[in-house]
């Protein structure tokens, strides 16, 4: 792994938190996730399952972890089963763990090859009355090809049709929701990587580069830090594009006088950052620009003063959206007697702030748990605020990543530019 070591204790301790919720006579079985083909005998870059990492650490494909902490043997309470390597599969495919490896990795005591699952699978099943199976359960999910979880639930319940089978998402969604100082660690390191990007990029972009040329300075900067690249997709929207949300065809030639906007972030260990900055490509803001730069950036600032414990996302949401509304009015795009007379439920600031300004992060981008849960100590989110103006050809997005703690919340990019007179210095620097 191009990543540093991580503790065997995080995912010991993961495992022991997710044992703690099951009732009696529990069996879990986590599966990796598949090689995905391209065409021909092309395949995808592996990514691993994040629930079957975050309870083993292991990060390799055709992996089954077992937790089956009643059962009557021991060494069957935990059990990791690997792909066997061999001298054919070192020399077409490199190295892959040993059992010796994959105990000192996990924690886990109890490593078998795969081919021995299907003898083991049985003397498990006969002792379990519950049997807890893995599914990807994320509310924005569209899922149309049929993964190995699904294959596998199908055939368990062809073949054991009369156990209780229940969502072990239910349970690592409540248990992901707070991260671990390790965790954290991860995460700010992968926050780190994000902002030494940006500061290449601040000496890097000017009129006349392409959004991809932009793209690759990032990809460098990742790679050549021990990432295996962005945790999602890019967003390198030059004037007119920064209007569209989810933009990532980054095929646009930078032009002077307009205003780049950026979201992208580094995956480290498989834990993934989230960052926006909008920045002049010509190295200083216009009037206009500015205006709008410091209207979402105090929005911002209430936005993160507000993740805090005992708040909620329905709240946080209503109070950032009077802030924005405040922020509308002054900069000509609503009047007052406008946002006096809107219908409640069809907020008018949605035109220029169509999104959400916070989401859970960690191992995935929008990461997993229960969207109306109270913020705790140890919850991550995102916070970003955007004004989105098409008809002026102008869309400035902030974002930061914000750690909940329990006396307030400690933002793992506080170190990375964001006030406008450090964005301009920076860049006239780098021109210089």
């Amino acid at each position: 792994m191009r990543y540093g070591p991580i503790s065997p204790d995080l995912f010991k301790e993961n495992r022991r938190r997710f044992r703690e919720q099951l009732p009696p006579a529990s069996l879990a079985i986590f599966h990796s996730n598949d090689v995905m083909p391209t065409n021909a005998d092309g395949t995808m870059a592996f990514r691993q399952n994040n629930d079957l990492f975050y309870l083993s650490g292991v990060d390799q494909e055709e992996s089954i972890l077992v937790v089956f902490p009643d059962a009557v043997l021991p060494q069957h309470r935990e059990i990791l089963f690997l792909k066997e390597t061999s001298e054919h599969i070192l020399i077409w495919e490199g190295y892959k763990l040993t059992k010796e490896q994959a105990r000192e990795q996990s924690g886990v005591a109890t490593i078998m090859w795969l081919e021995a699952f299907d003898s083991v699978l049985p003397a498990l099943m006969n002792e379990a009355e519950n049997v807890y199976l893995n599914t990807n359960e994320h509310i924005r999910a569209a899922v149309e090809v049929e993964t190995r979880d699904a294959r596998f639930i199908k055939q368990l319940q062809a073949r054991y049709p009369l156990h209780q089978y229940r969502r072990a998402a239910r349970l690592t969604h409540q248990l992901r929701a707070i991260k671990s100082a390790e965790e954290i660690r991860l995460m700010q390191k992968a926050a780190d990587l994000t902002g030494d990007a940006f500061r290449r990029l601040l000496g890097f972009v000017k009129p006349g580069v392409m959004e991809y040329e932009v793209e690759a300075e990032i990809f460098h900067e990742f790679l050549r830090q021990g990432s295996r690249g962005p945790a999602y997709s890019s967003i390198i929207a030059s004037g007119p594009s920064a209007c569209i949300l989810h933009y990532v065809s980054n095929d646009r030639q930078c032009q002077a006088g307009d205003v780049m906007l950026l979201d992208f972030g580094a995956e480290y260990a498989n834990y993934a950052a989230d960052m926006s900055r909008s920045i002049p490509i010509s190295g200083t803001y216009t009037p206009r620009q500015r205006d709008v730069y410091e209207a979402v950036l105090r929005v911002m600032k209430l936005a993160i003063g507000r993740l805090v414990p005992g708040g909620n996302i329905e709240e946080y949401h209503a109070a950032v959206g009077r802030a924005m509304e405040v922020e509308l009015v002054r900069l000509d795009l609503l009047t007052t007697q406008d946002v006096r007379n809107q219908d409640p439920a069809a907020p008018l600031y949605k035109q220029y702030f169509m999104h959400g300004t916070s989401h859970y992060l960690g191992l995935d981008v929008h990461d997993v748990g229960f969207k109306y849960r109270t913020f705790e100590p140890g919850m991550v989110y995102t916070c970003e605020p955007g004004i989105y103006i098409r008809e002026e050809g102008l869309g400035i997005r902030l974002e930061n990543d914000i750690l909940i703690t329990k006396t307030g919340n400690d933002d793992l990019m506080k170190n990375i530019p964001l006030e406008i007179a450090d964005i301009e210095r920076l860049m006239q620097a780098g021109r210089a």
